[in-house]
């Protein structure tokens, strides 16, 4: 059976539905329908993530959509989806789905794409705009050449040492608490930057199996809504050496909202002072906790890869 919806496009959905009808057994097939959705793939520092203007190309099932077009070799490749959409109280709205897709909070890195991406777009022709998303509004500043966007400074507010809800102790804080990393107890901060992360510095990062640890650490009875894991070493007085481990993607290239956990677990803990370069496996992010206002400053890169387009059946 074919048949238009309101708009006049033509739709329908495959099916075999078999019905008794006088003894007769009929069999009906309805066609299912299938959209075109329009993409950009874009990474900061190398997390990269598909972005959707959701008010162009809705996506009802991003659930899913996020674990199939995620996956390398047979979807597009990304470490999850994006959607962009519109906003009561603010500029616009920014829903994150992981990899395996669960709905994260906040990602530093797609905040500064979106930010790219709706200037590039032509859907705002401000330099500071304001995003929302699940861990509260943030405000985004624009370094703009000409008409492209060649840098991002994100306003992600003030971190939390406590949250019950996301950490299984009496007041909800962790700090100084003693986790196995490869036969060494090594001391982790908790930071809740909307999202939880547990930061653990150590002295030999890069021998560390930091896929057999993270995921060990990610599902730990004290966090039990998952946690992202960072492992850092810290350089000199302003410069930390990172890797991360994300919750629901895994081991990724970059993760903004780790870089600031990683930074204020840092100055907690008197090893560096409040502006810190966070090197990651994909590049380099300015982080700057401001005493003024206790809030965090992320400074980075965001990049546009491609644009593309791949079927949703509905």
């Amino acid at each position: 059976m074919v048949r238009t919806n309101q708009v006049g496009e033509l739709y329908g959905i495959y099916m075999n539905k078999a019905c008794d009808f006088y003894g007769i057994h009929l069999f009906i097939a309805i066609e299912m329908m299938t959209r075109i959705i329009h993409f950009t793939k874009m990474h900061g520092l190398g997390n990269d993530y598909i972005y959707v203007d959701n008010r162009q190309c809705e996506v009802n099932c991003p659930e899913r959509c996020a674990v199939a077009w995620s996956r390398n070799h047979i979807g597009i490749g990304a470490d999850g989806l994006v959607l962009i959409g519109n906003s009561k109280v603010a500029d616009f709205s920014m829903r994150i789905f992981n990899a395996d897709g669960s709905e994260a909070m906040m990602c530093g890195n797609a905040s500064r794409c979106v930010g790219k991406y709706v200037y590039e777009n032509g859907l705002t022709s401000q330099s500071d705009i304001t995003l929302e998303t699940l861990s509260g509004i943030k405000k985004l500043s624009l370094s703009v050449h000409g008409d492209k966007v060649d840098g991002i400074t994100v306003d992600m507010g003030e971190p939390s040492l406590k949250n019950k809800q996301q950490v299984a102790t009496a007041d909800g804080a962790l700090h100084g608490q003693l986790f196995d990393v490869c036969g060494t107890l090594v001391k982790g901060v908790f930071v809740c930057m909307g999202n939880p992360h547990l930061v653990l510095f150590v002295s030999d990062m890069e021998h560390l199996p930091i896929e057999q640890i993270g995921q060990r650490l990610e599902n730990h009875p004290l966090f039990p809504k998952r946690v992202n894991v960072e492992f850092a070493e810290v350089k000199n007085a302003d410069t930390v050496r990172m890797r991360v481990w994300e919750r629901g993607s895994g081991i990724t290239q970059a993760c903004g909202t780790g870089a600031c956990a990683t930074t204020v677990a840092a100055i907690l803990t008197q090893k560096t002072g409040r502006k810190v370069k966070v090197c990651m496996d994909g590049g380099e992010l300015n982080i700057h906790w401001d005493e003024a206002d206790n809030h965090i400053y992320m400074q980075g890169p965001a990049v546009k890869v491609f644009d593309g387009t791949i079927e949703l059946n509905d």
